[in-house]
């Protein structure tokens, strides 16, 4: 027989299988997820001051907002967690597509004096960084 309500024992369940790697989300990000993955792929794997300086000097829109992912990312670690932030590295990186924005007024040209609607991609950024073991 089970030891509870079904709800307190999924609520117990979840609380032991629960991930305790410090992350940080962007959701509703006005980049192309496909721009996005192109610079979080070049600091996957990184140092946390490293990942930070190539996200400083890279030109890219999509540095700036990973940047700031990245250091909520830290925070998280460093308030939440307890952890040190000169162990950390960036473990995970993901770049979702998120919903489409179709602006009104966004229109292109196209044949036979036609016009399509401009999509615009928005994605959704997620960061999760991990301690480097001793």
């Amino acid at each position: 027989m089970a030891k509870g309500h079904r709800s307190q024992i999924k609520k117990e369940r979840n609380e032991n299988n629960r991930d305790l790697r410090p992350k940080a989300h962007a959701k509703f990000v006005r980049l192309a997820d496909t721009k996005a993955r192109i610079v979080l792929e070049q600091i996957k794997g990184k140092g946390v001051a490293e990942a930070a300086a190539i996200l400083n000097y890279s030109p890219r829109y999509a540095a700036y907002i990973i940047g700031k992912v990245l250091n909520s990312a830290v925070a998280n670690a460093e308030n939440n967690l307890g952890m040190d932030k000169k162990s950390l590295f960036v473990e995970e990186v993901i770049a979702n597509r998120g919903s489409a924005y179709y602006g009104r007024f966004r229109l292109s040209p196209r044949a036979k004096g036609r016009a399509y609607r401009t999509e615009i991609k928005m994605s959704h950024i997620t960061v999760i960084l991990n301690e480097k073991k001793k």
